[in-house]
């Protein structure tokens, strides 16, 4: 283990911010993770954690001991007739996890193929994507209580998963470091497929055989003809989480707008914020070095050397267009460091 000082994190961010840790260190371990607070007690400063960098937007430096998960491996913890529970290191990069599951023949990921990130990330967020979310594959998580520097486990009810939310992003915010997500996979796989664009790329590929290699592939091509790869354009994904609006509401937009769409939901009707943002003619602007990509409305996108105060702002200005246009409010999936 190493601290670095006053260290440039746009490696280490998906939009490629430039901004500047006061102290910086890697971790590989629970046990190293457990040092590197007590070096950040012993220097009397705060600490923030970074997994892969892909859901955050830079806007200050952070002074603070910036640790970074790189906690790897894998474990088969236990199987039965259905299902195998896989242990894996909150450093692990996503797709590769979800690679593994597919060659292991294990199912429930294959819809949440090329999500950027870290494993370790993906509770706090409860990631999701073409109708399947992590939580319906989690199992249980192991953190470090960052005052007690205690190893806790959080079983599913304790994580208080919804929609792109967790305990950790509200009441344990900035409480835990995840060391190890523990997933339960199906050994028979339940393809997921009514999602989307995912029938006709299937089709449009030639597979007339459903397999999690296929339903992945699919994925990964609809991803990446509409999404910008991060290393070529900064961008954190979708920068705003799609709205769940009441039957009400949905149908008196409905009236002005017949072609809305909508996804039924347990609490009302889910539409599209990228509808939004394309309806109110956002998608393609470019506002000097950041702008709103060409091909997904809902990316905000660093072109180079952009400020992430000017993706801030940018934000901002689209947050307030939509709730004065259709009296919407646009909550950011990313969160504003």
């Amino acid at each position: 283990m190493n601290i670095q000082k006053n260290i440039s994190l746009k490696e280490y961010n998906t939009f490629g911010i430039d901004k500047k840790a006061e102290l910086f260190i890697q971790v590989s371990s629970a046990q190293e993770v457990v040092h590197a607070l007590n070096e950040a007690r012993n220097l009397d400063l705060p600490v923030f954690v970074l997994g892969g960098g892909s859901n955050i937007l830079l806007t200050q430096n952070i002074e603070a001991l910036v640790i970074q998960i790189n906690i790897k491996g894998y474990k088969l913890l236990k199987e039965d007739q259905n299902h195998v529970w896989v242990q894996v290191g909150a450093g692990e990069v996503w797709h590769d996890f979800v690679l593994k599951a597919i060659a292991s023949n294990w199912a429930g990921v294959e819809n949440l193929s090329l999500i950027p990130g870290t494993v370790g990330a993906s509770p706090m967020q409860n990631i999701g994507a073409y109708g399947v979310e992590i939580k319906e594959v989690f199992d249980s998580l192991e953190a470090i209580n960052i005052q007690t520097l205690e190893k806790e486990i959080f079983d599913y009810s304790q994580c208080e998963f919804g929609y792109r939310e967790s305990v950790f992003k509200h009441k344990a915010k900035g409480q835990y470091i995840i060391t190890q997500v523990v997933f339960r996979l199906n050994k028979k796989p339940s393809f997921n497929i009514g999602y989307g664009a995912i029938k006709d790329t299937l089709r449009e590929m030639g597979i007339t055989t459903l397999s999690l290699e296929a339903i992945s592939k699919a994925i990964i091509h609809i991803r990446q003809s509409k999404l910008p790869n991060p290393k070529v354009v900064g961008n954190a994904g979708s920068f705003f989480k799609n709205p769940t609006l009441p039957k009400t509401g949905y149908q008196e937009l409905q009236k002005v707008y017949p072609d809305i769409p909508g996804y039924v939901n347990e609490n009302g009707i889910k539409v599209p914020a990228a509808w939004f943002l394309e309806q109110a003619g956002w998608k393609g602007k470019t506002f000097g070095k950041v702008g709103v990509h060409k091909n997904h409305p809902l990316v905000l996108v660093n072109y180079g050397n952009g400020e992430g105060s000017a993706i801030k702002e940018l934000s901002i200005q689209i947050q307030k267009d939509i709730e004065e246009k259709f009296g919407i409010f646009l909550q950011p999936e990313v969160n504003l460091i």
